[in-house]
């Protein structure tokens, strides 16, 4: 039946109110298909009381949705990422990360952040064909565009219809510069493609390595490889001269913050140029998702795990402020951040942190010349204590 939804929650409500009642899915991420925040109506079940014997619901499927998309290069302006360019073969992902902060963008389609996000997976048939006319646009300019920014291009359905492969053979066709970010082993396959154009300073990757726990990897990740198997792909795609990242991602506190220093050993060993981290981040319709998680799978810590989020997040679930977004601020995200310098540091990554505060003299500097061209500039401070992230490379 459909009813009225109840009335706008506050930040500190899950996005059930009988979260003692779901139980988690085997293989999925997610223990719920919780209303998004576009909805204006919602279902939900109840009991008539005719009968009387309780049937189990099967485990939710898969289902692809294809979709020809009209563009499929999209452009950002974030001073955190290092690239402002990025292509999604796939809208959601069937790796079930309860954590994803792409979760909420399937809100725009009418479905839910939940369930749907991870077993309704829209495929974009014709990337390729987009990207050969987005590069062949006259009026095109070259930057370095980013395969996999949302969602995993190296997710299940991609062994069999081999999208993303399409688009790096564009990339090939054009020699243009890219980059990935996976979980997957999966990647392995296209090192016919991705060595050559890692040769030619065309390619470099980075694999995600959240936990080294197979039991917590189960339950934060359900259908990505486990810790070990992403590790043996860094070490065989360094091993074919392509340069890897390893990405610590997220950094949940008291769920996997005690592993930093071991993910980060563990790349150095597995032959990645560089590591990196950022702080789990709960936009929109994930907080309240996160938050059904950890009641149903540590609800002695949740509480714990929760209040130190919102402390590294200025007193809420997530801040999305430039500077903030990826660190996050506060005692704890402070001292994480030094966990990580040590262990960069001694590991012998390379440094490529600038603190803005340095930028700004070199940034007011070139507004001072073109003030004095214009005579029509006024300043505005850039804020102290910021950290801008920039990727190998850059």
């Amino acid at each position: 039946m459909f009813i009225e939804p109840p009335s706008t929650k506050t930040e500190n409500q899950t996005a059930t109110e009988n979260t003692e009642k779901l139980k988690p899915i085997k293989g999925r991420g997610a223990i719920g298909n919780p209303k998004h925040r576009f909805t204006t109506k919602h279902h939900e079940k109840f009991h008539d009381e005719w009968e009387t014997v309780e049937f189990s619901e099967p485990a939710p499927k898969t289902i692809l949705i294809r979709e020809s998309a009209k563009t499929i290069v999209s452009s950002n302006n974030s001073p955190d990422i290092g690239f402002d360019q990025s292509i999604n073969p796939y809208r959601g992902c069937e790796h079930g990360c309860i954590y994803c902060y792409a979760r909420p963008t399937h809100a725009y389609w009418d479905m839910s952040p939940g369930l749907d996000f991870e077993t309704r997976i829209v495929i974009k048939e014709n990337s390729a064909e987009q990207l050969r006319q987005t590069l062949s646009k006259p009026g095109y300019r070259v930057s370095p565009i980013c395969i996999g920014a949302n969602t995993d291009p190296y997710q299940p359905a991609e062994s069999q219809l081999k999208i993303t492969r399409s688009v790096i053979e564009v990339f090939k066709e054009f020699k243009h510069p890219f980059s990935i970010i996976t979980k997957s082993h999966l990647i392995e396959r296209d090192l016919d493609l991705i060595a050559p154009l890692a040769e030619q300073k065309l390619c470099n990757v980075a694999v995600t390595v959240t936990t080294l726990n197979r039991d917590l990897k189960r339950l934060l990740e359900p259908r990505a490889p486990d810790g070990l198997k992403r590790l043996n792909t860094i070490r065989t795609l360094s091993e074919h001269g392509v340069n890897v990242t390893m990405m610590a991602a997220p950094i949940i506190p008291f769920i996997n913050d005690n592993e930093l220093e071991r993910l980060l050993e563990e790349g150095k060993s597995s032959g990645a140029i560089d590591a990196r981290y950022i702080l789990i981040r709960l936009p929109h319709e994930v907080s309240p998702m996160f938050q059904d998680w950890l009641k149903a799978h540590f609800p002695c810590r949740s509480k714990k795990v929760m209040t130190v989020i919102r402390e590294s997040r200025g007193g809420k679930n997530y801040q999305s402020a430039f500077g903030e977004r990826m660190r996050g601020v506060g005692k704890f995200a402070e001292l994480l951040h030094q966990r990580w310098q040590i262990s960069h540091r001694k590991l012998g990554f390379p440094e490529s942190i600038i603190h803005l505060s340095d930028l700004k003299k070199c940034f007011w500097r070139l507004i001072d010349d073109f003030a004095l061209m214009t005579n029509s500039f006024k300043r505005n401070p850039l804020p102290e204590n910021k950290f801008i992230y920039l990727p190998h490379g850059l």
